[in-house]
């Protein structure tokens, strides 16, 4: 037998879950692990990722 595609459209609130907030720039960052090295700037860089839609950002510290 064929597998049973649904026919249901998606709510918007499924379809948008989480990322009207970081849109608006209220992410939800978290540390990621690891301690990489910057050798450019010679400093340690730490690194974040937001929880809800998987965006990066770095900071020197």
């Amino acid at each position: 037998m064929a597998d049973v595609i649904p026919f249901k459209k998606p709510k918007a609130s499924d379809k948008h879950r989480g990322k009207t907030l970081c849109k608006s720039g209220f992410h939800k960052w978290e540390v990621v692990k690891g301690n990489p090295f910057d050798v450019k700037q010679g400093k340690m860089v730490t690194r974040y990722r937001c929880r809800r839609c998987g965006a990066t950002r770095t900071e020197a510290k």
